[in-house]
């Protein structure tokens, strides 16, 4: 009769003490606590700072919001006022227009410097030290890196004057600044760094002895691209996608300075009600933009299964 493992380890060394237990359940047990006491700060994190500030967010935006002050009565006044104005609704659709241009700007600039740094530089040293010197703008403010862009971009800016000098244009160019272009140069700056890492490690983990294989049997740079480099690599695109969602979609430093206002974004909206006191309406905007981030992932993890392929 076949016993199970559990049964076997838990069968007394003798039969004078029944209760003995033998070292691998005594060892599995220590593992199961060590486990627990692993994940109990991560889990206290979640819920202290994540979840439960999402429930109270979701609670606050049914409050009742007066001119100065919220109450504690339940309401969907905010949510309709939110829902039924275009003015809100085109924010929506701003921010999902300028996500979707930066995701692309990102991926179009990001992907061929991670496939030159992930296949063509063989040297894991100097692989290395590219990847440094695509985080070196990190080693600066956030805030320096976008107003960087306002002298580059201005009227008198570094771009316009070299554009006049080479005789390309005749008159400045006034959309390079304060405009929605301006903000998606930015970002497409900014977050492209974490679209270039998850690439490069994905094309770097590609057993060379298979493109060697594929090119023996004459395969094309451009065939070995697509039917190795490509589907191997869409974990990267995956994550990196992810990476760069999350912080587009909830971007308002970067619309509010090199936008002059123009671009409204979900994030431009949650700080200015904010800073009007108004918490309810506030918390609407940040649960609307919450469900979009969510969706947004979701939808990335449906394209590839990140547990399989990683």
């Amino acid at each position: 009769m076949k016993t199970t493992s559990k049964e076997t380890l838990r069968t007394p060394v003798s039969g004078t003490d029944a209760s003995a237990v033998s070292p691998a359940v005594m060892r599995e047990t220590k593992d199961r606590r060590r486990a627990f006491l692993l994940l109990t700060p991560g889990v206290l994190w979640m819920l202290l700072f994540m979840l439960l500030p999402l429930g109270m967010v979701i609670y606050v935006s049914f409050w009742t919001q007066t001119t100065f002050a919220v109450k504690p009565e339940l309401t969907t006044a905010s949510w309709e006022r939110f829902l039924s104005s275009s003015t809100y609704l085109t924010a929506i659709g701003t921010t999902l227009r300028v996500w979707v241009i930066v995701l692309l700007a990102t991926l179009i600039v990001g992907y061929p410097v991670a496939l030159f740094i992930g296949l063509f530089v063989k040297n894991r040293t100097l692989q290395t030290a590219l990847l440094v010197a695509c985080v070196i703008p990190f080693w600066t403010s956030f805030l320096i890196r976008v107003i960087a862009w306002r002298p580059m971009l201005g009227t008198e800016g570094a771009i316009n004057i070299i554009l006049m000098k080479l005789g390309i244009i005749s008159e400045p160019l006034s959309f390079l600044l304060f405009s929605e272009f301006s903000v998606i140069v930015g970002m497409t700056q900014i977050y492209c760094v974490f679209m270039v890492g998850p690439i490069t490690f994905m094309i770097a983990r590609i057993d060379e002895s298979v493109i060697e294989a594929a090119r023996d049997l004459g395969a094309s740079f451009g065939t070995i691209f697509r039917r190795i480099v490509l589907p191997l690599s869409l974990p990267g695109v995956i994550v990196g996608t992810i990476f760069v969602s999350v912080m587009v979609l909830g971007e308002f430093a970067t619309a509010a300075s090199l936008s002059g206002r123009k671009v409204n974004l979900l994030g431009n909206i949650i700080v200015s009600q904010v800073g009007s006191l108004k918490w309810a309406f506030a918390a609407v905007a940040g649960v609307v933009l919450t469900i979009i981030i969510t969706a947004v992932i979701a939808l990335a993890l449906r394209v590839v299964d990140l547990r399989k392929e990683m």
